[in-house]
């Protein structure tokens, strides 16, 4: 496999982060993860860490070199996460229990599906113009597709941030998942969270991809997102990948398989760190942090099989 990929992630305005991104790849195939937490001090976080750890690890362990079935992949993994962050509820006797939306995707073979539960999207682009998106699972998305709203009003509507999908919530999440569909060279997938597709129009999103590398195309997105977000803007995430060896793929984070081993992978996966609290709020302490981190990685070893 020969594309190209970079992710980023901010903080915009909030006092802290509960996106996550991630990707995983073996000689053969590729998988990318945003997930957008939800939940008061710190469960949010969790939430998302577990999501992108859970799903990296699950294909890590199935992917020699390629998915059997990517499509049952995606759906059994965002099951398992809701499974996992259901047990840390209970075992933590959470009042509220922390939530999260996450979309991923496969690319192997010359070939992409994808998943999503909630409203962290998926775009493909081909040639800056847009071939397909997830439809969020929202209250602004149905008003939309019942003709009550336009699509511009989707990003400024009083009930814009909710959704009635996710993981970790009180009933078990409806997983979309898409075809499979053809990826030819110069192709880009861009998985993000609402921080950033709130701010931009498609078109917007569309140019900028095709006009730039994605270590600098990324950045110019995120850049534009947060000024509109301003002081209260959501935190924004995005993770993009541009397929073979054309198009704009003279970044940083060109790849070629060729050489890999058949048993190895390459994963990039940003640690759980501790957010600064909000004003009132106990902080995290280094304890939360490594508990945090162990109960992870028991739910790793309990749902990756």
């Amino acid at each position: 496999m020969k594309f190209s990929i970079y992710q980023s992630s901010r903080q915009g305005g909030r006092k802290y982060n509960q996106d996550r991104v991630a990707y995983s790849y073996s000689k053969e195939s590729l998988l990318m993860v945003v997930a957008d937490g939800m939940g008061g001090h710190f469960h949010g976080e969790i939430a998302a860490q577990m999501t992108v750890q859970l799903v990296a690890e699950m294909f890590q362990k199935q992917a020699h070199p390629t998915l059997r079935d990517p499509l049952f992949f995606l759906d059994h993994a965002m099951h398992a996460v809701h499974d996992a962050i259901s047990d840390y509820s209970a075992e933590n006797e959470l009042l509220e229990s922390p939530r999260t939306t996450c979309v991923a995707a496969v690319i192997q073979r010359d070939m992409a599906c994808w998943a999503h539960v909630g409203d962290s999207r998926l775009y493909f682009f081909r040639q800056g113009r847009l071939v397909t998106r997830t439809q969020d699972h929202s209250r602004v998305q149905q008003m939309f597709d019942q003709g009550l709203i336009t699509e511009a009003q989707m990003t400024t509507h009083p009930e814009r941030n909710k959704i009635y999908n996710c993981l970790g919530g009180m009933i078990p999440p409806d997983v979309e998942l898409s075809r499979r569909m053809p990826v030819e060279s110069g192709d880009i997938l861009l998985l993000c969270s609402d921080g950033l597709w709130g701010s931009l129009s498609v078109n917007e999103i569309g140019a900028i991809l095709n006009a730039y590398p994605l270590d600098q195309a990324i950045p110019e997105l995120m850049d534009h997102a947060e000024l509109r977000g301003g002081q209260d803007g959501d935190n924004l995430s995005a993770i993009a990948m541009t397929w073979g060896g054309q198009g704009n793929t003279q970044s940083a984070g060109r790849v070629s398989t060729e050489m890999m081993p058949l048993d190895s992978f390459t994963t990039q996966l940003d640690a759980l760190h501790a957010p600064r609290s909000k004003a009132g709020e106990a902080p995290v302490t280094d304890e939360d942090i490594e508990k945090a981190i162990a109960e992870i990685q028991a739910a790793i070893k309990k749902y990756s099989k």
